[in-house]
């Protein structure tokens, strides 16, 4: 039996539908596990402040689902640090791109009332703005399904917000390229390829509110939140006074604030969301139960169905798929904040909320440990065998390794006899060898591939990327 399934088997002492929420809880906060497990080594088990500490994350929030219900929502550490305010499970925290497929529903209900159809040309619905025509479109349409799906073809991958005080630009100038972000326009023929595009569902939003008349955050309450049951979220942007009391301060990498707290989003759509774990979870469950046929729900079954149907990029209308009915989900990015939602098909999941830039190796440890916790068929920790090989010639992997026009680096080093890699794009992680020339990150399982020349180590190749060795 392998570490992974030892530990699911303890985990899963009993039915999922039996597990004590105190039990878990404590096992996230004791007891997490890393992504990766060594063979060979004992299974390490390390507290989540510790980890909180170590990636500079002072809060966390978890809602977990079991049996098609939200079986448990805790939050640890402060939602904000200057004041001592401690993180609940009623804490807002900026959903990131999460708000994408939380809009998507929106436009959804306004397809199942006759307003809207998922493949005319978006021009035909705005009034406010026009998406320009370009020679690149070849006569193809961007259409509502493929900004949901992200197949438009558009450009502006994301946004990095605004200061509190500065000016916010409507969404209409962000589409301009009046704000802090290029203009948003057709970059590719529409529907030949997945492109993920913030910037195609801020033209969703604009076109959401020329169709329904009101601000898009009045429509989002009307038509998601409300009837999903979010009673604590909200796409209100900037946040008001009174909401602010509520929310996380979001945090950097070396644990500074986000200026002045948190960033404005008015791509409202793209990233504008404020909400908590069980609101994602209600969000969820909501789309899972119209999935499974139950009648009366924020969409119809046909619909939630066409919404959970994978296509280009793994991408439904909204979120995205796993294919063969595992889960689906989104994950979120905004400047100081990182969160996840996981919801499985057969009603199990978990939505976690981070306010810190490093909140993404604390979320997979976290949804490492729950999978293990609740037999997840999936994001249970990697077990990863460590080579014998002569490390003797380890001295020769030490050096900088650039990529060749890109701000990307990383350093391996030598210490105590054993390789560490950091830079760029990584944190720092010791580097265990699967053979002479291959190694993976004992933090994340990244495999770093060398190559050798003449007798000389010139390069390493990891996560897609050729980074050369200074010399």
């Amino acid at each position: 039996m392998t570490v992974v399934a030892a530990l699911s088997t303890m985990g899963a002492v009993r039915p999922a539908s039996a597990q004590d929420p105190a039990v878990q809880i404590r096992r996230v906060a004791d007891s997490l596990l890393p992504r990766i497990l060594v063979v060979g080594e004992p299974v390490p088990k390390r507290r989540l402040a510790d980890r909180m500490a170590l990636h500079a994350v002072p809060a966390v929030s978890v809602a977990v689902i079991n049996s098609h219900g939200i079986e448990w929502a805790e939050a640890w550490g402060l939602a904000d640090v200057a004041t001592g305010r401690p993180a609940t499970a009623t804490t807002l925290f900026q959903a990131a791109s999460i708000s994408k497929p939380v809009a998507a529903t929106a436009a959804l209900t306004l397809v199942e009332d006759g307003r809207l159809d998922l493949d005319a040309d978006v021009n035909d619905y705005l009034t406010s703005w026009q998406l320009p025509d370009t020679v690149v479109a070849q006569g193809e349409k961007v259409t509502p399904r493929r900004l949901l799906t992200h197949t438009a073809g558009l450009t502006v991958h994301g946004f990095p917000g605004y200061a509190r005080s500065e000016r916010i630009p409507t969404a209409v100038e962000v589409l301009d390229g009046k704000g802090n972000t290029d203009p948003v326009r057709i970059g590719l023929r529409p529907g030949i390829m997945w492109r993920y595009s913030g910037g195609g569902y801020t033209v969703l939003q604009v076109l959401l509110g020329d169709v329904a008349g009101v601000p898009f955050d009045v429509l989002m309450q009307e038509r998601v939140l409300e009837p999903v049951g979010m009673a604590l979220s909200t796409y209100e942007s900037p946040l008001s006074r009174a909401r602010s009391q509520e929310a996380a301060t979001g945090y950097r990498g070396n644990g500074a604030p986000v200026e002045e707290s948190w960033h404005v989003y008015p791509e409202q759509a793209a990233a504008g969301l404020w909400t908590t774990p069980s609101d994602l979870a209600r969000w969820g469950l909501a789309i899972l139960a119209a999935y499974d046929g139950q009648p009366g729900g924020v969409l119809s079954p046909a619909m939630a169905r066409q919404m959970l149907t994978p296509g280009l990029g793994g991408y439904g209308l909204g979120p995205a798929v796993q294919a063969e009915r595992l889960r689906f989900g989104h994950g979120g990015s905004n400047e100081g904040f990182r969160c996840a939602l996981v919801v499985f098909f057969d009603g199990r999941g978990a939505a976690i909320m981070t306010n810190g830039d490093g909140g993404s190796e604390l979320m997979s440890e976290i949804l490492a440990t729950l999978a293990v916790a609740y037999d997840w068929p999936d994001f249970k920790p990697v077990e990863k065998a460590v080579a014998a090989i002569d490390r003797s010639g380890y001295p020769d992997f030490v050096g900088t390794y650039r990529v060749p026009g890109r701000d990307v680096e990383a350093v391996v080093s030598l210490e105590g006899g054993r390789l560490y890699v950091g830079g760029t794009r990584i944190g720092s992680a010791e580097l265990l060898p699967e053979s002479d020339l291959v190694f993976f990150s004992r933090e994340d399982g990244t495999r770093f591939t060398f190559i050798r020349q003449s007798g000389t180590i010139v390069a390493v190749s990891a996560m897609g990327l050729r980074a050369e060795k200074a010399r």
